[in-house]
């Protein structure tokens, strides 16, 4: 029988391997997957940039929202967005290191509350974000894997 924190790097790793948006397309690292908490990280590149020469809000919700998943999953119990929610606070630019911090605050039945924090190199949070989730059946990885 796993530990909870080794079930949850193990979902982690399952999840990214499958994972082509985050992995390949965006190019956003997993750094962890613990009991209830992830942390991701994304370097702002050309592409990323909008019409003002600053990162495009929808990635910096990608990356949040990846986090958020990879969190509200850890416990290998397939899990969604029930809703979500983002405040920006400053812009990224380009060149900029995001990193999410994603944590669970609630976890009652079904339902779980989380709470992200995205934050650049300097450690100045730039969007704070806040998931409902709910768990659906099946699990990440077979149980007893």
């Amino acid at each position: 029988m796993l530990t909870p924190a080794a079930l949850a790097a193990r979902v982690g790793e399952a999840m990214f391997a499958a994972d082509a948006a985050c992995r390949d397309f965006l190019r956003i690292e997993l750094l962890a997957c613990e009991p209830g908490r992830a942390r991701m990280r994304m370097t702002v590149r050309e592409e990323m940039l909008n019409g003002h020469r600053i990162c495009h809000g929808g990635l910096i919700f990608t990356l949040a929202d990846s986090t958020f998943a990879y969190a509200c999953n850890s416990h290998n119990k397939v899990t969604v967005a029930a809703g979500c929610s983002i405040e920006f606070l400053k812009p990224a630019h380009l060149g900029d290191v995001l990193t999410c911090e994603g944590v669970e605050q609630v976890l009652q039945g079904r339902h779980g509350v989380y709470d992200m924090r995205v934050s650049n190199q300097r450690g100045e949070v730039i969007a704070v974000f806040r998931g409902k989730s709910t768990s659906i059946q099946g699990t990440v990885i077979p149980e007893g894997a």
